[in-house]
Formats: C-alpha cells, sequence, structure tokens
C-alpha cells in the first residue's frame, strides 16, 4: 500500500517482531467506525516499519478486517479464550490495546490479569495495564485525582443497587451514575428520583466489567469542555485539540454539538485545562493519544474533571480530523518507541513543538435515528443516542455551523423553514427547549423567530449567549431575505448569504425558487467557493475544505488523470460503515490504475476521511452544490457514486443534469431499482413474479389500493435504505 509521508525510521525493537492488534467488534451506539479508522491507521503505521501483524476482529463491514490491512486476519469473536488460542499459533511479541476502544481495552485487561500474556510472554505496548484500571476504574481513578489535588463532583462508588441508593440519598438528588470500564455512557443515566435510580443502577453494574458505578454530583448546565493530547516515552506531552461542546453538561460528548477551537472559553481557563490535563496523564502513565472530559460552571469559576479515556475515542477521531494531527498513527508509533521529537512537524522541526493553529472553525453535529424507532422519546442524556456524525470546516462560526446541518442529510438545508414548527405557541416551544433533543438546535433558532429572547432560551438550555447571538444573526439574515420572496434576490445580499454559509438549496426553498436560479445567478457575479488547505503533522499529506469568504492559500488542482468517489456522509441505521469500506476499495483500485482519486465525504470517524487514503480529500456535505463545484474545480474524468450508499444515488440524477460524467452504473438504472413503479413495471416485463402490489401518491391511494389487495401488506417507499419508512400494516 503506498504511502504519502515522510518517512522517518522506527527505532526498532530487536525483541519485537509480531504485533498483536484486538479490534473493536461490531458497532453498536457509543462505539462506532471511528476505532476501525484508528486501529487501521495503527496497521498502516506498524506495516510501513516492517512489523509483522496480526488481528483479530469480528466485524465483517470494516476495511481493517480486510486482508491487505494486516499479515495475518483472524474473524473470531472478541473473547479471552479465542485470543488466547490466537497467541498460541501465533506468538505474538507485543500486544497493542488502545486503540479497538472499550472492547480492546477491556479484553486486554482481562488477558493481562488472567496470566495469559505472561504466560506466552506478550508484552503490551503503550498504555500499560496499571494505567488502563487507573483510568477506567471510578474509585481508582478518584483516588488517583485526590492525590494530585485535582477537583473532581462529590461522589462515592457503589457494588449494588442498595448501596446506591443509600449514597443517592446522602447527596441529594439529581446525580449521574457512571459505570466503569464502559463506552458512550453505557449503563448509565442521570436521575431524579430513587425509581430511576433503581434502574439506571441496576444496569450500569450489570454493564460494568467489575461490576462498579459511581454515584456522582450532577453538575448540568456546567460547560462541558475536552482536551485530547498526546504524551510520549520521555513524558513530554503536546495538546493537540481544544473541543468546546455547546451543548452543556447532561448530554453526552457524542450527541452535543461541539466546536473546535473553543470559541467563548477564557485563555485562562483552557491553561487550567492543560495543566490538569498533563498532571493526570503523567500520574496514569499515559503513551500515546488521550482524551480529558472537564465541568466548569462560569458563575462560581468552579471546574471539576469528569473523566478521562486513556485510549483513542470518538473525540480522537474527531480531533484528527480538526487539526490534520493523526493521533492513533502517532499513538502506534509512540508504543512503538518512537518519541516525539523524532518525528516530522509539518511546519519545520519535530512534532515535540507543536501547537494548535489554523485559521478556521470546526464543528461536529451527531446524526440520530430516532425516526427510526418512533417508541424511543427523543430525548439526550448522559448514555449516548447518536449513531453518527457529521464534521464540517470554516472560516467562521456560521459557515461551519451550516454546513454542518446540510451533511446531516436529514432533508434539511439550513435551521429554519421546519414545517412541524410552523404552528407551534409560545408555550409549547418554551415546553420544548426545557429538555434536550434531537430537534432543540432547531427548536432555539425557530424560538429565536418567534420573538423569544435570548435571556430565556440561555435561562431553559444553558447553551452560552455567545452561540445564542450568532444564531440570531442568522435569523435576523434571514428575515431579510425572505422579503426577496417571489423576487430576485439582491446582488449584494446573496454573496453576504454565501459567505454566511448560506446554501443554495436553503435559499432557494425559503425563495420558493429553483435551487438552479441561485446558482446560475451567483455564477454570474462569480461567486464561487474557495478552497484552503487542513496539513497533517507527523506526516506528508493534507485535506480541503470550502469556503464562500476569503483564503490566502487557495489550492491549486493538477493535470492528472482523476476520478471523484462520493462518500457515504453520517453513519446511520441501515447505512454504515461497509460504505465506507466500499469507497477505499475503489480508492486503493484507482491508484493502482494510475488516477489520482478525489474522495468528498464529511464523516470524521471514517477511513475514507483520513488523509492518506485518496489522492486527494476534499471534507465536505455531499450535497449538488458543494459537489459539483469540487467537480467544476478538478475536472476529473468522471465520478463514482455507486459506493456511498443511498446518499450519492440520490443527488446523482441532478449531478449529471448538470454535466457530471456519471461512472459505473447509470443515473437511469439506479432510478430502476430505487423507483418502486418502475422496478415493478420492469420485472412484469421480464415476466419475474413479484408480490400483488400498486403505487399510492396519497392516502386516498393507499387506502383504495389496500381494499384491492387486502391485508396485512407491506409498505415500501422509494428512494430508502435499511427499510427506513418501510412497514407491515394490518388494518
Amino acid at each position: 500500500m503506498e504511502l504519502n509521508r515522510r518517512r522517518v525510521a522506527m527505532p526498532r525493537r530487536e525483541d519485537i517482531h509480531k504485533v498483536l492488534i484486538i479490534g473493536s467488534g461490531p458497532i453498536v451506539i457509543g462505539q462506532g467506525c471511528e476505532f476501525d479508522y484508528s486501529g487501521t491507521q495503527a496497521c498502516k503505521a506498524l506495516m510501513e516499519e516492517g512489523y509483522e501483524i496480526v488481528l483479530v476482529n469480528s466485524n465483517p463491514a470494516t476495511i481493517m478486517t480486510d486482508p491487505e490491512m494486516s499479515d495475518r486476519t483472524y474473524i473470531e469473536p472478541l473473547t479471552v479464550e479465542t485470543v488466547e488460542k490466537i497467541i498460541e499459533i501465533e506468538k505474538p511479541d507485543a500486544l497493542l490495546p488502545n486503540l479497538g476502544g472499550q472492547t480492546a481495552l477491556n479484553l486486554s485487561s482481562e488477558l493481562d490479569k488472567e496470566g495469559i500474556l505472561a504466560k506466552h510472554n506478550v508484552e503490551i505496548i503503550g498504555i500499560q495495564p496499571d494505567a488502563i484500571e487507573r483510568g477506567e476504574d471510578r474509585i481508582i481513578f478518584k483516588e488517583e485525582m485526590k492525590k494530585l489535588g485535582v477537583p473532581m463532583p462529590p461522589s462515592m462508588p457503589a457494588y449494588s443497587v442498595e448501596e446506591a441508593e443509600g449514597i443517592a440519598n446522602e447527596q441529594g438528588y439529581p446525580v449521574v451514575v457512571r459505570p466503569a470500564y464502559t463506552m458512550g455512557g453505557t449503563g448509565g443515566g442521570l436521575v431524579y428520583n430513587v425509581e430511576e435510580l433503581r434502574d439506571i443502577a441496576e444496569r450500569g453494574i450489570a454493564a460494568s466489567m467489575i461490576n462498579q458505578v459511581l454515584i456522582e454530583e450532577a453538575v448540568i448546565g456546567w460547560q462541558e469542555l475536552e482536551l485530547e493530547l498526546v504524551r510520549d516515552n520521555k513524558g513530554k506531552k503536546i495538546s493537540i485539540c481544544f473541543i468546546e461542546n455547546v451543548d452543556p453538561m447532561g448530554v453526552h460528548t457524542g450527541d452535543s454539538f461541539c466546536v473546535a477551537p473553543m470559541l467563548t472559553v477564557a485563555q485562562e481557563v483552557q491553561d487550567r485545562i492543560e495543566e490538569y490535563s498533563y498532571r493526570i496523564a503523567d500520574a496514569i502513565g499515559v503513551i500515546g493519544g488521550a482524551n480529558f472530559q472537564f465541568a466548569y460552571n462560569p458563575e462560581d469559576d468552579r471546574m471539576v474533571v469528569i473523566e478521562m479515556n486513556p485510549r483513542t475515542s470518538r473525540s480522537s477521531a474527531l480531533a484528527s480530523k480538526a487539526t490534520g494531527f493523526p493521533i492513533a498513527r502517532i499513538s502506534t508509533e509512540l508504543a512503538a518507541g518512537l518519541n516525539l521529537d523524532e518525528l516530522p512537524y509539518w511546519k519545520e522541526g519535530t512534532l515535540d513543538k507543536y501547537q494548535p493553529s489554523g485559521d478556521y472553525v470546526v464543528v461536529k453535529y451527531a446524526r440520530w435515528a430516532f425516526e427510526k424507532f418512533p417508541e424511543v422519546e427523543d430525548k439526550l442524556g448522559t448514555q449516548m443516542m447518536a449513531v453518527g456524525e457529521a464534521m464540517s470546516i470554516g472560516k467562521n462560526f456560521i459557515e461551519a455551523f451550516q454546513k454542518a446541518i446540510r451533511s446531516l442529510e436529514i432533508g434539511r438545508y439550513g435551521l429554519g423553514n421546519i414545517k412541524k414548527f410552523q404552528g407551534l405557541g409560545r408555550d409549547e416551544i418554551l415546553k420544548a427547549l426545557s429538555s434536550p433533543s434531537s430537534e432543540r438546535i432547531f427548536l432555539i433558532y425557530h424560538a429565536i423567530q418567534q420573538g423569544i429572547s435570548i435571556e430565556e432560551i440561555k435561562e431553559l438550555t444553558y447553551i452560552d449567549d455567545w452561540f445564542l447571538h450568532e444564531m440570531k444573526k442568522m435569523v435576523y439574515f434571514e428575515k431579510q431575505i425572505i422579503e426577496y420572496k417571489g423576487k430576485k434576490l439582491s446582488d449584494k445580499l446573496l454573496i453576504e448569504a454565501k459567505e454566511l454559509g448560506f446554501s443554495d438549496k436553503y435559499l432557494a426553498q425559503i425563495l420558493d425558487i429553483e435551487e438552479k436560479t441561485i446558482r446560475d445567478g451567483r455564477y454570474l457575479l462569480n461567486k464561487k467557493s474557495e478552497y484552503d488547505r487542513v496539513p497533517v503533522s507527523g506526516a506528508d499529506g493534507e485535506y480541503y475544505y470550502s469556503t464562500y469568504n476569503k483564503t490566502g492559500n487557495p489550492v491549486k488542482s493538477a493535470d492528472s488523470k482523476k476520478i471523484m468517489i462520493l462518500g457515504g456522509g453520517p453513519n446511520r441505521i441501515g447505512q454504515g460503515i461497509e460504505f465506507d469500506y466500499a469507497c477505499v476499495h475503489a480508492s486503493f483500485i484507482l491508484k493502482k490504475l494510475d488516477y489520482d482519486s478525489i474522495m468528498v465525504n464529511c464523516n470524521p470517524e471514517t477511513v475514507s476521511t483520513d488523509y492518506d487514503t485518496s489522492s486527494k480529500l476534499y471534507f465536505e456535505p455531499l450535497t449538488v452544490e458543494d459537489v459539483l463545484r469540487i467537480y467544476e474545480k478538478e475536472k476529473p474524468e468522471g465520478m463514482i457514486v455507486q459506493f456511498g450508499g443511498q446518499t450519492p444515488l440520490n443527488i446523482a440524477e441532478e449531478l449529471e443534469e448538470a454535466g457530471v460524467n456519471i461512472l459505473g452504473t447509470s443515473p437511469a438504472s439506479i432510478d430502476f431499482a430505487e423507483d418502486r413503479e418502475q422496478f415493478r413495471d420492469l420485472m412484469t416485463k421480464l415476466e419475474i413474479p413479484q408480490p400483488e402490489s400498486d403505487i399510492a401518491r396519497s392516502m386516498e391511494e393507499a387506502r383504495k389500493i389496500a381494499r384491492k389487495i387486502g391485508y396485512p401488506l407491506m409498505v415500501r417507499p422509494s428512494y430508502v435504505l435499511g427499510g427506513r419508512g418501510m412497514e407491515i400494516v394490518y388494518d
């Protein structure tokens, strides 16, 4: 596999030749494809330096379990018994434990505690077992923090529901239940009374590897702030990324709307976060990347550490893509003996001189699947509910924010113009805002449109008023645009709208005109997006993002044979990591055929958005506007849309109409398969039997067809994946 990076010879340890890597197993909410990304980076880094890699994982959809990613791949259950058998066969010299999420970390701990690693002379490299225990065991972590003088919320451990009840009664409700050795808030939760406590404590104790939960003061409404750092074998530490969760404490970080760098947090507070994190990293003995989460109350300047992850995490993937610092790769090289002063910094010198930089803002926004499960309450808390996420980059917060919204693929291209909110009264809006949900940010926008004050919204949501005022700017600007409904938008407003990140599609929707009309108007004004770059540290590479604002270092396109690949966007139920796998393979094959591969995707957790997977990576929303601009700039020989799942298929026809050369299966053929009516007619023509069926475009038509066919019936929408909106109905 060709890698485009400045090579630094890794100081080979003569006693290590073969390394065992444990994957993360099946994707579950809270443990997703970010660990496929981390594990793949680890495999590539070690193979590049001549180490033999043995990989064990049970997930068939990942690029990590592809034979090219290791010397020997075992697709097997991730259990102590299975891994011991593999160790007996392969006789690895070392085990790398901290890149496969909680699954790999817990399994590595068990292998160590049961003496299996010692029995077979397998050394753990990188994070050590005692460091894992100090980071993951809630009691030990609390004791370490006390020694270090790092403040934590008042808490007590419990091993039974009865113990948990006693602690909660003493502390007073609400409290947070945090199980040890779990991820994504699994088994935990925020509880307000004894009935909720009994249910969640029982669940948390069962979820914990050591049947331990922490009953902790609920610091609801405080700011939630994160630092991602890397520490080497000499104890040198560098801060990679400061992440500000816009949603306050009470919402899991995996569900939180986040920004990097921090936009409302004073430098003194960031310095305190860094100081505490460095103390903890030294005490725990971190080697490689680690994530630290803090709660901060601006009212009384109180700060407490909530937890730390002594491994790569969802935040590590986000931090890597936000900064261009490949945390998993660097962590692997540090685990194998390299230090930061031996790795190149993209600016000059070595990575021990690294400083976070960049003249851009990154926004991460979660993707949920509540529409798939109407019986599940749309409510966010300390247990993660997101199934995926999108990341966007812009020159200012509003530009990045609007790009993130249209990256979600939920049929929304801006924050307003949502029909189901139109009839809500003031009291209904305020009631809905009082509880975090997947709709809360959209509801805030609607509330501002309805004249509800920033002060009232802040009191209910605890969201910093800086972000609320930025949304108010958007609302005010949108109000000016709507005055042109049915008329041509003024040139001045169109230019301003693009610089604020308003998409062509959204402008067309609120003006009730065709998107092409907006696009043609922009082109006449020569208002086209430009591209800037995110350089990669510790390796040779970069990737690109669009902006309608000025950039001092525009990206040029090479005069070479090129083909574009459209990725799958944010993961959701029915469209997941398998499409990342397909896109990555497409990129690898194009390289072998001497084509430059140009990847377009917006998912920070994936291998397709790794800097060295493709010849060129554009971190962009998968919409007609964003994809078409890249196509016009790069002038490829064509575009592949069939590997990214439903996402690229839904825009293929519009792209073709705009002049894009679609390679492989044509949009017309895709249409045959996706349109139920066309597919049914084709099956009839081919004399291939189907269940009796008919096409409905209204409730009246549906009832008429149902009476003719008889119940039970299957309702199948066109143009969906994973059975979305599909139901068996009995009456």
